[in-house]
């Protein structure tokens, strides 16, 4: 199994109405439904942060989401409350294809440091599981999709790319949050890490998975917490 699609965080919290909404968050939900046809595998990725998390503003005495502050593991910005376990807003949005997923990988539940990446926390040490996964699985490329480009995307994406994988962000397919010019920052920081960023995107099909969508068997779910 060597093509994975990884869509990262397309919850409610992330589409216009949510708590930490990304502008035109929903609108990448149908190319990402029919690219999911077109891969060996597909996973999905779930933040998952307990109420009162370290990362949000309201955890913090007189601080406003989108602040600064300092934690043990570096710099880190403070949210909105988000996607908090078992809330609507933790939910996948309605209409992505939850059936195509083999497996769900949640992150960001340790209350004490947050979880960009996919595959590893923020203290870029403490490690998620997926890279385990894929290497059992024999995974070598890895295409991903989802909310936010300039953050939980791209932290995924350089990490892929520092852990071995040939990595492509599909940034039709994503959209970004952009603070003080955090998604072009992105997309330097991205490219630098040899990912490779492409506005127009293909993908293969894949008749075998496109013929157990219907049919999938239990997905494994990664909860660390």
């Amino acid at each position: 199994m060597s093509k994975t699609l990884l869509v990262i965080d397309v919850q409610n919290d992330f589409c216009p109405g949510g708590a930490l909404a990304v502008s035109e968050g929903d609108q990448i939900i149908p190319a990402i439904n029919r690219l999911m046809v077109g891969y060996d595998q597909v996973i999905l990725t779930q933040d998952w942060h307990p109420k009162g998390h370290s990362s949000f503003a309201s955890s913090h005495n007189s601080k406003a989401p989108l602040d600064m502050v300092e934690m043990p593991y570096g710099p880190q910005v403070l949210w909105p409350d988000h996607c908090i376990q078992g809330s609507f807003g933790a939910q996948f949005h309605a209409d992505i294809n939850q059936d195509a997923a083999a497996l769900i990988l949640r992150k960001g539940g340790n209350p004490l440091i947050d979880s960009y990446s996919a595959f590893f926390e923020n203290d870029h040490v403490t490690a998620t599981g997926l890279h385990g996964y894929l290497q059992n699985c024999g995974v070598s490329d890895l295409d991903m999709v989802g909310l936010a480009t300039d953050f939980c995307v791209n932290y995924s994406a350089v990490d892929a790319a520092k852990l071995g994988y040939s990595v492509r962000v599909l940034l039709g397919a994503c959209r970004g949050i952009d603070v003080n010019g955090s998604l072009a920052a992105a997309q330097r920081v991205m490219r630098d890490a040899g990912v490779r960023l492409e506005a127009d995107f293909g993908c293969y099909r894949s008749p075998r998975l496109e013929s157990q969508v219907e049919n999938r068997p239990d997905r494994t779910l990664i909860d660390r917490y």
